[in-house]
């Protein structure tokens, strides 16, 4: 049996994580749960699953989740950034399940490595604002990363039996979002609603906006460098707007192996947890013969500048997509907020990343410290 932690449970990710250890209890045990303010839904999973530890953001939820809770032997509960530690460096706990969104999950992805914990790697920003701290981490500590978005997933799947050096390059798929089909002008006018209505994919409010933008796309492009050590020149985007295939590789003999499902995020969170073996997941199987057809093309970079962005924040490399990240966390959530339109998602990025020359980072305080800068300069820019 596995024992496991999950940052993040409330969310998209750790939700379905939750759902694939219920129906898999004699392989799956739950010893530590983490949340941020949904606490109603928080209750019932340690109702549920009975964790021996749950965190919250801070002192005042922590005593309302206590007051929430009804069970006979509840859990130690804990809240902050030390809560989180403790949460991923838990003694029993194997594996963990970094499903925190953004740059708070730095820091105790970090500490799970440095435990000697495995990581179910479900936050892209762990590799996009540290990927070379991060991989130095995995390879000191002899711990393994397993990816758990779907591209990055269906690439591990599609290297699984072949050698990396045989590797031409990968591609990345992506659905090209709600308004792929939009002309071009109408995105001023795009609002939240239209932006949360994605085609394909339930995911969380912030995933949904970069799926839209394709910055999500760009963050993966970012990471896929450091998961699977490839230069970016040989990491290529292709938009396939069914999401039946979810990304593949290309071998230096012309052959391509991809990696084919039903769009549903629990299929590569099984794999993650359970790899080598593969496990139920209640997934609906895939009928070709009900689908129509297959389509693929290259992104329009006009209709999708943050994807660009991303690109160039990888060719500058260094501390620029650490500042790019921070500062699309900031815009998407001022987007979500009203304070800016769509369209000016990538203006405030790209304005943010013009105000900073790449400089190397060092240690986790470099890149925490260089979030703030870059989360204070965008939402001055905001101001103005």
């Amino acid at each position: 049996m596995k024992s496991l932690t999950v940052l993040g449970s409330t969310g998209s990710i750790g939700s379905s994580t939750l759902e694939i250890v219920a129906a898999h209890p004699d392989r799956f045990r739950i010893e530590a749960l983490t949340a941020g303010c949904n606490l109603d839904l928080f209750a019932r999973q340690i109702e549920q699953f009975k964790p021996k530890l749950a965190v919250v953001l801070d002192g005042n939820l922590a005593k309302s989740l206590a007051d929430r809770l009804t069970m006979d032997n509840p859990p130690e509960i804990m809240h902050g950034v030390s809560g989180l530690i403790a949460a991923a460096t838990l003694t029993e706990t194997q594996m963990v399940v970094a499903a925190i969104v953004g740059a708070a999950g730095l820091v105790p992805t970090a500490a799970a490595i440095k435990a000697g914990k495995d990581v179910a790697l479900a936050n892209k920003e762990v590799l996009v604002t540290a990927g070379h701290l991060f991989m130095e981490l995995v390879e000191q500590h002899g711990v393994r990363l397993y990816p758990v978005d779907s591209e990055h997933s269906a690439v591990f799947q599609s290297m699984e039996g072949h050698r990396n050096s045989d590797i031409s390059r990968i591609i990345l798929t992506a659905s090209g979002g709600p308004f792929l089909n939009s002309p071009i002008e109408s995105l001023a006018t795009v609002t939240v609603a239209n932006a949360l209505n994605h085609p394909n994919w339930s995911m969380g409010r912030k995933i949904t906006i970069d799926s839209a933008t394709m910055m999500n796309k760009g963050l993966e492009v970012i990471e896929a460098r450091w998961l699977f050590d490839l230069p970016p020149e040989r990491i290529a985007v292709n938009i396939h707007p069914q999401s039946i295939i979810h990304s593949m590789v290309e071998y230096v003999d012309g052959c391509v192996m991809a990696q084919l499902g039903t769009p549903d995020m629990k299929a590569p969170i099984a794999y993650a947890l359970s790899y080598p073996e593969r496990i139920a997941t209640g997934v609906k199987p895939l009928d070709l013969t009900d689908i129509c057809g297959l389509t693929f093309f290259k992104p329009d970079m006009n209709r999708f500048p943050a994807l660009s962005l991303a690109y160039r924040a990888l060719a500058e490399g260094e501390s620029m997509p650490a500042v790019m990240n921070a500062a699309n966390e900031v815009a998407v959530e001022a987007f979500l907020d009203g304070c800016i339109g769509y369209t000016e998602i990538p203006r405030l990025i790209e304005r943010v990343m013009d105000s900073h020359d790449a400089t190397k980072l060092s240690s986790l305080s470099d890149v925490m410290e260089l979030d703030i800068w870059s989360r204070k300069t965008a939402r001055e820019l905001i101001k103005r």
